[in-house]
């Protein structure tokens, strides 16, 4: 299992009247979490884009348990559970300054082809990657 954090701080723009960050803005703070753990590998989506493989999302999911708010700086932990093929899941878990869990999630993508549209395997240099965190 391949595990990743980093951190994000909640701008005056995200949060909704009731000063709490407006719920649709998890999914981009999920991104940056998702975005960071492919950059821990010394991977990133431009290179995939660039060799002509996408990453669209097939399945987001989330639970809330507390909100976040304006100014907090949040810690998104992001997992990579299981060897990709044409799919790849990650799952999340956010907590504030003070170690509290405020969410957690999942997201599914898909390696698709850009000239046929089509899904397709998991980079190799990808997969090399990750490998030395699963038992293979």
């Amino acid at each position: 299992m391949f595990k990743s954090e980093t951190s994000i701080r909640v701008r005056y723009s995200e949060t909704d009247r009731m000063g709490y960050v407006y719920y649709g803005n998890y999914a981009a703070y999920y991104e940056v979490g998702r975005v960071e753990a492919l950059r821990a590998l010394q991977m990133s989506y431009r290179e995939m884009e660039d060799s002509g493989i996408m990453l669209p999302v097939l399945n987001y999911n989330i639970k809330y348990y507390k909100p976040a708010f304006y100014d907090d700086l949040l810690f998104i932990h992001t997992c990579i559970p299981e060897m990709p093929s044409t799919r790849i899941k990650f799952l999340y878990k956010m907590y504030n300054a003070d170690a509290v869990l405020l969410n957690e999630g999942e997201t599914t993508l898909v390696f698709v082809n850009t000239k046929t549209g089509k899904p397709c395997q998991a980079p190799s240099n990808f997969i090399d990657k990750l490998k030395p965190y699963f038992n293979l």
